[in-house]
């Protein structure tokens, strides 16, 4: 069983940790980026939280917290498994 829960563990927290990587290079994309000057031009004129880009950074910087969370499961995972007898 702890040779189980050791390599869930550790496969979880791979992908958790790869796929947060991967969100977070994502949400960051457009703020780095300039990006299309009319469609900034008109989201300039909405409210912070009514911009494109705002709404999209919070639901992938949510998505990566997820993964994240996933992958500190993970370690909870190898550390029972390792001190399972």
């Amino acid at each position: 069983m702890t040779v189980v829960l050791s390599l869930c563990g550790a496969i979880a927290a791979f992908v958790g940790t790869w796929r947060a990587f991967d969100a977070v290079r994502e949400a960051l994309g457009p703020i780095v980026h300039e990006g299309d000057l009319t469609r900034s031009a008109v989201d300039a004129g909405r409210p912070l939280l009514g911009r494109y880009r705002v709404r999209l950074f919070a639901r992938r910087v949510a998505v990566a917290l997820t993964w994240l969370a996933v992958a500190l499961y993970g370690i909870y995972l190898v550390a029972v498994g390792t001190a399972a007898p």
